[in-house]
């Protein structure tokens, strides 16, 4: 957060003034906030186990046990009633591979453990057409970027009260379109 200091004549009194972006510091002395001080937080995704841009540990690929890796995220803004995720990949030639899909996941949620089966629902992947995580698993030597992303839903999803093979990446972003509040991105790497 930045600070300049300044004065202005709308707000002495010993308290911020939120509207203003300002806080009461001395006489005649107010410091500004470049941000308003009722600024909501960012919806970020992270994970304990890489990060942002960062390589994917062998564990959460075929080069290892490839289980899904673990997440946490902050609270969405308020109005949100659960999740859903995406991890996908757009190769060279176009299109999307997708290797994660998850809907369901409740608003109280704010953490997904490692190799996560328990917690909402889990749609088909493009890779090997299962429900569930496929791990990244690269055909030839280059470095590719996986997204994946968290996102925070104002209702539910049209999508089936159970797993299922028959959601897809397009299906599950088509039935939360119309209800997605924000959304949070961690960028990963593989190389095989």
């Amino acid at each position: 957060m930045h600070l300049r200091f300044g004065r202005a004549p709308t707000c002495y009194r010993p308290k911020p003034c939120p509207s203003h972006g300002l806080a009461w510091v001395g006489p005649g002395a107010i410091l500004r906030l470049s941000e308003p001080a009722n600024a909501a937080a960012a919806f970020t995704l992270t994970s304990p186990a890489v990060t942002s841009q960062g390589e994917l540990p062998a564990a959460y690929t075929c080069g290892g046990a490839g289980t899904s890796p673990p997440l946490t995220w902050t609270a969405a803004r308020k109005g949100a009633m659960g999740y859903a995720l995406a991890m996908d990949h757009v190769p060279p030639d176009g299109g999307h591979h997708w290797y994660w899909l998850m809907w369901g996941v409740p608003a109280k949620t704010r953490a997904l453990s490692a190799n996560v089966t328990k917690i909402g629902f889990l749609g088909g992947n493009s890779v090997n057409s299962s429900i569930g995580y496929a791990p990244p698993c690269s055909k030839d030597p280059s470095t590719k970027t996986y997204t994946i992303t968290v996102y925070a839903l104002s209702g539910t999803p049209k999508l089936p009260k159970q797993s299922s093979a028959s959601v897809t990446r397009d299906s599950l972003l088509a039935a939360i379109s119309g209800i997605t509040l924000d959304k949070a991105v961690l960028d990963v790497t593989y190389e095989r």
